[in-house]
């Protein structure tokens, strides 16, 4: 296994420190605030992280195919989120940016020689151990951890949740799409021919395989549930990262969906998604633990979309410019509710830019020391390079709110493609790239600059008329190539990602 500088144990405690806690003789971590305040002070935390879920496939940002009355009911009882982004067009290195508080380029999930962009089954590759994960933040501030759903960050056991902070693990470890039957018709790339049926997992152990997918959004569910019932008379953290709408032509739904959308298997497994929030919105009431409950809705990237674009089939990312799995805005901005009855704005919107990076800080932030602010969480109280910021103020809508972000950056595996820094986004000069939003491989693409606050679809692009922005904004790519890389060349601030020898194949014995 690579091992980083510090010792994971070094900076959870580091850590931990940030959020109020002291070290203590048996090298376990105790928190001032369990001392001075009861757990029901500190807020509960549920991100609902749905898979290729687009930009306009709900009905609070624009869908008028899909029927989400529950997600309506937590946008008309919470906050719209529409310019909340993730950090890559495709599922892993997203995931390791929500779970690390970090640029996929930062923690090495951005590629590898193995996989490229996602990690497949028997990888020997994973989310490396030596990491400081949201989950062993809030576990060692005294909250119970727990995940139901798609992890996608290592399928070895080294890298399993149960070794990222995670207390419980109710599971799929890869995509939804990455059978035994994909895998044979794939071989010999990715060593597809020896990927097992597709794993249901609960911690590391397999109970069932094949899993019945048409069941993962019911069961995820009914395990969700089960973890607020058992843990609801202390803090904790639920990670549900759905499967659905997933990775196939033909999303997954329950007997009860399949067949009920106007929209096919898309709308079907959209639509029990909003029933699966519902129930879950439904019990916190019933439990009395909404008002110190934060839910968070939101996509791991962008929908696919059909190869036309004007059909809904694989969902759609409108009234933004793209599909996912690239660095478009369609791809990196993602349909984001915040619901906290009674300190979050009933019916509010936040346009301000925040990304999933922020929800590790600005849980530490809610969960522990208030005084935890961005400045002193890199290279500061947190231990090591967290690029992620405190975003309290734009959750709980307080006056004067702004986005932390002087720039934020659109990379495509290990190449540095657009910035953003307020309004702008400017896709940087390329003589090569394997792919790009606006321009084929066979040409060079130049600079582009877009308002994407008044310029929704990156219809025009204003970068003759704006030099002084291109420049500033070419001025932030430089600092970002040196810090996280650039094609070819190595960024001064990235770190290793977890690599085994000997990969096995996740399987019932």
């Amino acid at each position: 296994m690579r091992q980083m500088v510090r010792s994971k144990k070094t900076l959870v405690y580091a850590l931990a420190f940030a959020m109020g806690c002291v070290m203590v003789a048996d090298a376990k971590v105790a928190c001032a605030d369990d001392v001075v305040a009861k757990p029901a002070a500190r807020p509960n935390f549920i991100v609902v992280f749905c898979d290729n879920l687009g930009y306009g496939d709900i009905q609070p940002f624009g869908s008028t195919v899909h029927r989400t009355p529950h997600l309506n009911r937590m946008a008309m009882e919470g906050r719209r989120f529409t310019h909340f982004c993730v950090t890559a067009g495709v599922c892993t290195p997203s995931r390791s940016s929500l779970i690390t508080g970090c640029y996929a380029q930062r923690v090495g999930m951005h590629d590898n020689p193995r996989d490229g962009q996602v990690l497949r089954p028997i990888s020997p590759y994973g989310l490396n151990p030596d990491e400081v994960t949201i989950a062993e933040v809030l576990r060692d501030a005294g909250y119970a951890t727990g995940m139901v759903g798609k992890w996608h960050l290592g399928d070895q056991k080294e890298f399993l949740p149960t070794r990222q902070g995670f207390d419980w693990f109710y599971g799929i470890p890869y995509s939804d799409d990455m059978t035994a039957a994909v895998g044979k018709r794939l071989a010999p790339r990715f060593e597809g021919d020896r990927w097992p049926p597709l794993p249901l997992m609960e911690n590391d152990r397999v109970i069932q395989s094949p899993v019945d997918r048409d069941g993962l959004t019911r069961h995820y569910t009914d395990k969700a549930i089960g973890f607020i019932q058992d843990h609801q008379s202390e803090p904790f953290f639920l990670y549900l990262p759905q499967a659905m709408p997933g990775s196939t032509r033909t999303p997954f739904a329950s007997p009860q969906f399949k067949g009920k959308s106007n929209n096919g298997p898309w709308g079907d497994s959209i639509e029990e998604l909003d029933w699966s929030m519902g129930k879950i919105l439904d019990e916190l009431v019933r439990l009395k633990i909404d008002r110190q409950t934060l839910v968070i809705w939101t996509s791991d990237n962008g929908a696919p979309m059909d190869r036309d674009m004007t059909k809904l089939t694989r969902g759609t990312n409108r009234p933004l410019h793209g599909r996912g799995y690239t660095t478009s805005e369609g791809a990196f901005r993602v349909p984001t509710l915040m619901w906290w009855p009674g300190t979050i704005p009933a019916n509010s919107v936040c346009t301000e830019l925040a990304t999933t990076m922020d929800l590790l800080p600005t849980f530490v932030d809610l969960g522990g020391d208030r005084g935890v602010r961005e400045g002193r969480s890199r290279h500061g109280k947190l231990g090591h390079t967290v690029d992620g910021k405190v975003i309290t103020d734009l959750i709980k809508a307080l006056p004067g709110a702004k986005s932390p972000y002087e720039a934020f950056y659109y990379y495509e595996r290990d190449q540095l493609q657009a910035v953003r820094s307020g309004p702008w986004k400017l896709f940087v000069p390329l003589t090569e790239f394997v792919k790009h939003p606006h321009y084929r491989t066979s040409e060079t693409a130049e600079a582009l600059l877009f308002n994407v606050v008044t310029d929704v679809g990156c219809k025009q692009n204003v970068a003759g008329k704006h030099p002084a922005v291109v420049r500033r904004l070419m001025d932030l790519a430089q600092e970002a190539r040196k810090d996280l890389g650039d094609r070819g060349v190595s960024g001064a601030g990235q770190r290793s990602a977890g690599r085994i020898d000997q990969p096995v194949p996740l399987s019932m014995k």
